[in-house]
């Protein structure tokens, strides 16, 4: 069983909708004995950093999700989920993040020739092999939705980076903790491919 973790954040749907559609028994949930029995977590999100560690604490999941991304149970943070996994945000000063990996997550600089929130599709590279990734060439497009970028402590964790005004570490993998910043539930056949490999891991 996949279990999904509910904490009132946007997207939860899709994400729900993409592991049914790949033959997943999915479970949306915020129950940590639910999450605990599970085979795999999921942590996806849109919305506030700030807002996002509140409903997280007030749901008493803070430290369900620490011993998840401690045991062997693969995990995996999309898009928001991603950044909560790391020390702190641009967008929630003060705001301690979950600190499970090392790095903090920047606002996208201005610039007259991007738009900030970057929304739409970006080409991948990959800085070093990670699993969600396997079968997938260096190159394909996937989608983003975010005014925020990762800038991982360790680089060595970063396996797919993308560009805009400046190099964000778009997939990270430590052990059994995986996250994107994009949403490979939306990003058609080679997002459907990646979530195949988180399946499979």
């Amino acid at each position: 069983m996949l279990a999904i973790i509910d904490y009132d954040a946007g997207n939860i749907k899709s994400v729900e909708k993409a592991f049914l559609y790949l033959g997943q028994d999915v479970l949306v949930t915020r129950d940590p004995k639910e999450i605990y029995r599970a085979d795999r977590v999921v942590l996806p999100g849109v919305g506030s950093f700030g807002d996002a560690i509140g409903k997280i604490n007030e749901y008493g999941l803070t430290d369900v999700i620490r011993k998840v991304c401690d045991s062997d149970t693969p995990f995996l943070g999309i898009c928001l989920g991603l950044q909560l996994l790391f020390e702190s945000s641009d967008e929630s000063e003060g705001v301690p993040g979950l600190g499970i990996l090392r790095g903090k997550v920047k606002r996208i600089p201005d610039s007259k020739e991007l738009k900030v929130p970057q929304i739409g599709w970006n080409n991948l590279k990959y800085p070093n092999e990670g699993r969600l990734f396997k079968g997938i060439d260096e190159g394909q497009y996937v989608y983003f939705v975010h005014s925020y970028y990762l800038d991982a402590e360790d680089k060595n964790i970063v396996k797919a980076q993308t560009e805009y005004g400046v190099t964000i570490d778009a997939s990270v993998e430590l052990g059994n903790v995986f996250a994107c910043q994009f949403h490979p539930e939306k990003s058609s056949e080679v997002g459907m491919e990646i979530l195949k490999n988180f399946i499979n891991v």
